[in-house]
């Protein structure tokens, strides 16, 4: 224990002190709400963030404000699963000079070095 109490800075009078003092209700308040919360969250598919949970929360009956569930959310580790945008890659409608296809998917050649080819796509990344 003397260990423990060496690492936390603290001295070992003022951690019992703690260990018997009980928890407060507004402490026991919020463990509630962040399980009714986790409830709420997951019943959104996770992309609930703080504005919509809170809305959520308060028609389901349960009184809290947006900034209580926000920092609730922090400290949980509750995070809103965003999707990411469509963005358009490919311009298609443009003037520029476009190089013929001499190849024309014949790979097969006669003599070396006639034909030289070359892959232009980005490689996957690892996760």
């Amino acid at each position: 224990m003397r260990k423990m109490c060496d690492v936390l800075e603290v001295s070992r009078s003022r951690f019992y002190a703690w260990l018997r003092t009980p928890e407060s209700e507004h402490s026991r308040a919020n463990r509630v709400l962040l399980s009714e919360m986790r409830i709420a969250f997951d019943r959104s598919r996770q992309t609930y963030g703080s504005p919509r949970l809170t809305v959520e929360l308060n028609e389901s009956g349960v009184s809290c404000s947006e900034n209580r569930v926000a920092r609730l959310m922090r400290l949980g580790g509750i995070r809103a699963i965003g999707k990411r945008k469509y963005r358009v890659t490919t311009n298609s409608n443009h003037n520029h000079p476009v190089a013929d296809n001499l190849l024309n998917r014949q790979f097969s050649v006669d003599q070396p070095n006639a034909v030289w080819l070359s892959d232009i796509s980005v490689p996957q990344q690892a996760v």
